[in-house]
């Protein structure tokens, strides 16, 4: 073998292992990530891709959550999402019969439009069931169990849920989640992302969420985020809140 014919073999090789170096934390890394993301707990509970009858009178919720912001909310942001998801689902060949989770769980492989609006509709078909106007004040036996055991105390819990939820710069979501390993866990998401995204920082099966984006709440609280956040607790359903983490 001619010298430089030698050296450029030798050079090749090389590259060719620095290549792989490079590769192989890449694939271990996507491994990692969608090991977490299957382990996380399942549930039978499944969204479609319609917006569902508002659960209650947009009126029901005062003097909390006023008539107007009720109205536009699910008529105008809440329906938008919907609208929007399956024309995204349409133009991205995705079953709609299917459940939206099986989207969100590989929302990487989706565009932006699909993210936000399959987000944006999932996050409000499960917030419009977690309100209302008769709510049980407490969860049953097995959920209170859960947060003594991850928080202490349910005070503990509604503390740091409302500080996720106050804390959120800009608009977002505050979640009470159940993990992977088999824990509950408070977080916050930007936008209309949630925790069964496997783009999410922290993933898990939601248990209970607020939406912090303005249009939830400014016409009556103006910038008294805390506010609305205080009346939130007063109409929580524990009911809705309980079913979801006994369906994991």
């Amino acid at each position: 073998m001619k010298q430089s014919s030698r050296r450029n073999f030798i050079a090749q090789s090389a590259l060719a292992g620095i290549g792989a170096l490079v590769t192989l934390p890449s694939l271990a890394a996507r491994a990692d990530a969608e090991n977490k993301l299957s382990a996380i707990p399942s549930s039978p509970l499944k969204t479609g891709f319609d917006q569902q009858p508002l659960p209650y009178a947009y009126n029901a919720l005062e003097p909390l959550i006023d008539t107007m912001t009720m109205d536009i909310h699910y008529n105008k942001h809440a329906a938008t999402y919907s609208k929007n998801v399956k024309e995204a689902a349409q133009a991205e060949g995705v079953d709609t019969t299917k459940p939206l989770e099986d989207v969100l769980n590989k929302i990487s492989k989706y565009t932006v439009k699909m993210r936000n609006n399959a987000g944006g509709h999932y996050n409000h078909e499960m917030f419009w069931k977690l309100l209302s106007a008769d709510p049980n004040t407490q969860p049953d036996a097995k959920l209170l169990a859960a947060i003594n055991t991850s928080f202490g105390s349910m005070d503990e819990m509604k503390k740091q849920f409302t500080t996720a939820a106050t804390s959120r710069f800009g608009s977002g979501w505050a979640w009470l989640i159940f993990t992977a390993d088999k824990k509950l866990a408070i977080i916050s998401t930007p936008n209309q992302d949630n925790p069964l995204m496997d783009i999410a920082e922290t993933k898990g099966f939601p248990i209970m969420g607020l939406d912090v984006w303005e249009h939830a709440y400014y016409l009556k609280y103006q910038n008294r985020r805390a506010d609305y956040i205080a009346g939130f607790w007063k109409l929580l359903n524990w009911k809705t809140a309980s079913e979801r983490f006994n369906s994991i």
